[in-house]
């Protein structure tokens, strides 16, 4: 206990100067990750920006999920059973495409 109190109280300024070199160091790489974040961030709203335009609406994809669910009935072959099924979905499709 004795050896490492002395130690200590030799070395106490050269161990304090050597953290505050690293933590000098370790701050200053700090700021060039930052650059590196803030750049990625500028990017990312660029995209968010022009994803603003092609937004697709609700009536769109309910659109889109009739047409699948009409490919789907087409592809079949339960003909008998689906064809009015494939009339009131060209009916719905109608509709939501007048709005």
């Amino acid at each position: 206990m004795k050896s490492l109190a002395n130690f200590l109280e030799n070395y106490f300024k050269y161990i304090v100067l050597g953290l505050l070199t690293v933590i000098f160091f370790r701050t200053c790489s700090l700021n060039s990750n930052d650059k590196k974040v803030n750049k990625r961030i500028d990017a990312l709203k660029e995209e968010v920006a022009s994803l603003k335009d092609t937004v697709a609406t609700r009536n769109d994809l309910i659109i889109e999920g009739l047409k699948s669910e009409k490919r789907m009935i087409q592809s079949t072959d339960r003909k008998m059973l689906d064809v009015a099924r494939q009339g009131a979905i060209d009916e719905e499709i109608k509709k939501l495409e007048s709005k």
